[in-house]
């Protein structure tokens, strides 16, 4: 039961890695116009309504902690942002349904948004630049579009990982009853 338990968390922690690099370095060379879509977030909201609350909040905390180490102004700010979209999506684990494509776009479009709109305030707001609809229609709607795009690439993949390893957990549960 615990070799399985650990395989999951290798796992997530190797698609976590994975997203990190893919995010750091083939994104920016699919970047459109100054716009690049946003992977931690895909695989943080995909692990939260998979998964739940408390694993959403794991991988959106790790992913964050990157983020944070890759960019360098303040260690937490990231995790902190990412943890609470893990969390939230995660409430949306009892009506998630894995055939139904639709929540999950609209889960990971509505994460992004959210996402946007919560670093233009604590970053730019605060510091008293006041461009908000420079900033929504050029960056915050362009990446929510963007993340949206990737989200029908890399959520089926994510989607098929997790049945496998949940498969693989109901058969080692079988062997115990």
């Amino acid at each position: 039961m615990k070799a399985v338990k650990i395989r999951r968390i290798v796992v997530t922690a190797v698609i976590i890695l994975v997203a990190y690099l893919l995010q750091c370095s083939v994104f920016p060379a699919l970047e459109i116009a100054g716009v690049k879509p946003n992977l931690m977030l895909i695989v943080t909201a995909s692990f939260g309504f998979m998964r739940g609350p408390r694993e959403g909040m794991f991988v959106g905390f790790a992913s964050g902690l990157l983020i944070d180490i890759q960019h360098g102004d303040m260690i937490g700010f990231y995790a902190l942002i990412y943890l609470a979209a893990g969390f939230v999506n995660g409430l949306f684990e009892q009506i998630y349904f894995d055939e139904d494509i639709k929540l999950p776009l609209f889960l990971i479009a509505g994460t992004d948004l959210v996402y946007g709109l919560g670093v233009y305030f604590l970053t730019f707001l605060l510091r008293s630049d006041f461009n908000f609809l420079y900033y929504l229609n050029r960056i915050i709607i362009p990446e929510t579009i963007y993340t949206i795009a990737i989200t029908l690439i890399v959520y089926p993949l994510l989607l098929f990982i997790n049945h496998k390893l949940e498969t693989e957990e109901k058969r080692s549960a079988s062997k115990f009853v």
